[in-house]
């Protein structure tokens, strides 16, 4: 079982009053994302260390448990061994931590402490030292004892510092904090208009650093500048996603009634707004529209490849229902499971047919999607046979 441990102890540096795990990030709160980012590594339990509830707190935490997930707020390490299974592995991240769900994955496997470090001469001010060259980036995989130990000592001990100092003496293994994990965000912010700022960064992470490479090259860029812009003008998720639905569908329209060059594009221009209303979706807890929006980013592709091999005629529509069932039956082989960074997706498909009939060679650009989509389908599927040979 993963239990997470948070801090709302320490106070904004610039709000008076106000504690950094409240201050505004990405359309939440900071120990929102934070308990966001624990229940997608699999957090069953989220304790909560907390010094004083203020209503932004309490807000927060009763948003919290609308993910269904155990959220105990305590005042001591005493409290939290109380509530904490005793098979639990414990992910403590630092009050008024900024990371990424790459971050926190790396230490929610099975194993015993652990640390995520850097250097010392690349760490931000304010970072705690472990050891005479490391300092640590925020995140810690504890045992369940740590926090027994913290409740022998002495109550006023701070308890994020100590319950790493007891991690370090009792051995625990030190992790190199992931490459990109800064450029993307990761660090400690209590003060209200830097977090704005690294916000920024983690929001286009969020698209940007998906595994394949329409998300990475294409949506990314778009992410970097729409996802900030959409956030702070607090952006309804669902009117994003229904203006990329009704870009999509315009384009196959078009598409099916002979403007294949523009009505594909549009499409693709659709998709990548469904995309990034399913980011949002995804960070307000709206699942039923981050869901409904991913199967329209997926559906919408294939319907616009369809009516251009319609419109063309011949053997098109041949083409594009073969590149239809290979693409579908690709991401059929590739849902959960690491891919490739060469690995289509229905939008990826969509770029060579959008791209060819612009150029007035609609069908070329269909038969290079079907055969993009079928190298994608052979690597998952040998992907797949590696994994079951593999297998005891």
């Amino acid at each position: 079982m993963l239990a997470g441990l948070l801090f709302a102890i320490d106070e904004a540096e610039d709000r008076p009053g106000r504690l950094a795990a409240t201050l505004p990030f990405g359309g939440l709160t900071l120990i929102e994302y934070q308990a966001r980012a624990l229940v997608a590594a699999g957090a069953a339990q989220l304790i909560v260390a907390v010094a004083r509830v203020t209503p932004e707190l309490l807000g927060a935490l009763t948003r919290i448990r609308r993910r269904g997930v155990v959220v105990d707020p305590v005042r001591s390490a005493g409290e939290a061994a109380e509530r904490l299974h005793p098979l639990a592995r414990v992910v403590m991240l630092a009050d008024g931590l900024v990371t990424t769900e790459a971050v926190i994955g790396a230490v929610a496997e099975d194993g015993g402490d652990a640390l995520i470090v850097v250097p010392a001469e690349q760490a931000a001010p304010g970072w705690e030292r472990v050891g005479a060259r490391m300092a640590w980036a925020g995140v810690a995989r504890l045992e369940p004892q740590r926090l027994a130990e913290l409740a022998r000592l002495p109550a006023d001990y701070d308890l994020q510092s100590t319950l790493l100092r007891l991690a370090d003496q009792a051995g625990a293994r030190h992790l190199p904090l992931p490459a990109g994990a800064i450029r993307q965000g990761h660090g400690i912010e209590r003060h209200a208009t830097s977090l704005s700022a690294r916000g920024r960064l983690v929001l286009a992470s969020l698209v940007g650093g998906r595994q394949g490479w329409f998300d990475r090259w294409l949506v990314g860029p778009v992410a970097r500048i729409a996802l900030p812009w959409l956030v702070e003008r607090h952006a309804s998720p669902t009117a994003v996603g229904g203006g990329g639905g009704a870009v999509a569908l315009t384009g196959v329209a078009a598409a099916a009634f002979g403007w294949v060059g523009t009505g594909t594009v549009l499409a693709l221009l659709g998709c990548i707004a469904l995309e990034l209303g399913a980011t949002l979706s995804g960070l307000r807890d709206e699942d039923r529209a981050e869901r409904a929006q991913l199967v329209a980013a997926r559906v919408l592709p294939a319907l616009a490849a369809l009516a251009t091999g319609w419109v063309c005629g011949d053997s098109a529509p041949v083409i594009a229902l073969a590149a239809v069932a290979f693409g579908g039956l690709a991401e059929r082989a590739a849902t959960g499971r690491p891919r490739r960074r060469w690995w289509g997706s229905p939008a990826a498909y969509l770029l060579p047919v959008a791209l060819a009939s612009m150029i007035k060679l609609p069908v070329v650009g269909l038969a290079l999607a079907a055969i993009y989509a079928a190298a994608t389908l052979a690597a998952a599927i040998e992907a797949l046979r590696r994994q079951a040979l593999a297998s005891p």
